[in-house]
């Protein structure tokens, strides 16, 4: 099983050879391709070789590419990440609204439930209350808006009243990197099921090349909520993004047993998979902490 989340911040070039990445540049290092869930390309320096690319996606090896301030900008996904893709993909279209409707009900729902175990943990208990009175309010494609009125509470709650999501600081700064690599994960995970990332289940916006993958992504926010509350800084670079990989390597309990977020996100979206392929959001996988 693939576990590394391997980080390449200099110039150099990048080369297969016989099973392994290779690292080209004052000195030769190798790192066994198998071992490898996500490889983070941080300089658009770096070269690659046609043959590591092809390694790459049959590996189906998540490979993310950096812009000059080292934030992520795209990523190599593979054509086809299934057999079956074809079949996939037309279920995928046929998908029934009162389906979708129910499964992003429950998805809502778990996002603001997770949300409000946090602000409990923090002892934000007015917010945390409020917040799960939100949580029987959610109605089918979340028509209410609840997740929005959540938002606010929380993440006032969070970093004070006079916090927004828009404005430029470090906060905000390490929380979209954070969501970022979340959803690129998704991305992965829903590109090798065979399913489109552009076509979601709430998520419909003819700009979004991930939309299927911001809707899944979406109980696993608070999972970056509480990295960046717990670490404050004034400022996010090189070293803080770094360190906000560890996020990926987090154990946490679902299905009944203990699995990194990297595995997790797998297991939950391949639930909702199930789930709308039997109508039945009974099926969905939720994580809980250790």
């Amino acid at each position: 099983m693939s576990w590394r989340t391997v980080i390449v911040s200099h110039s150099c070039k990048l080369d297969y050879k016989m099973g392994y990445l290779v690292v080209r540049s004052d000195e030769v290092k190798k790192v066994f391709l198998d071992e490898i869930a996500v490889l983070l390309i941080e300089d658009p320096a770096v070269a690659l070789t046609g043959c590591l690319i092809e390694a790459l996606t049959e590996k189906k090896i998540k490979t993310i590419f950096c812009d000059s301030k080292k934030n992520p900008v795209a990523e190599l996904i593979p054509h086809h990440g299934s057999h079956d893709s074809s079949l996939k993909i037309r279920t995928q279209f046929a998908w029934p609204d009162h389906i979708k409707a129910s499964i992003w009900q429950e998805i809502v729902a778990e996002k603001i439930r997770k949300q409000a175990e946090f602000l409990e943990e923090i002892e934000k208990r007015k917010e945390s209350r409020l917040l799960q009175t939100y949580i029987g309010q959610v109605e089918g494609l979340d028509a209410s808006n609840r997740e929005g009125h959540a938002a606010k509470v929380y993440f006032n709650a969070l970093f004070g009243m006079g916090f927004t999501r828009s404005a430029d600081n470090a906060t905000n700064a390490a929380l979209n990197y954070g969501y970022s690599l979340i959803l690129s994960t998704m991305n992965r995970v829903v590109s090798v099921a065979g399913y489109l990332t552009q076509l979601g289940i709430f998520h419909n916006n003819m700009f979004n090349y991930y939309n299927l993958s911001c809707d899944l992504m979406e109980p696993y926010r608070v999972l970056v909520d509480r990295y960046v509350y717990s670490h404050p800084n004034e400022s996010f670079g090189v070293e803080e993004k770094h360190a906000i990989w560890g996020i990926l390597n987090q154990e946490v309990v679902i299905d009944g047993r203990r699995q990194t977020v990297l595995n997790a996100l797998k297991i939950f979206a391949y639930s909702v998979f199930d789930a709308i392929s039997d109508q039945d959001c009974g099926k969905i996988l939720h994580y809980q902490l250790k």
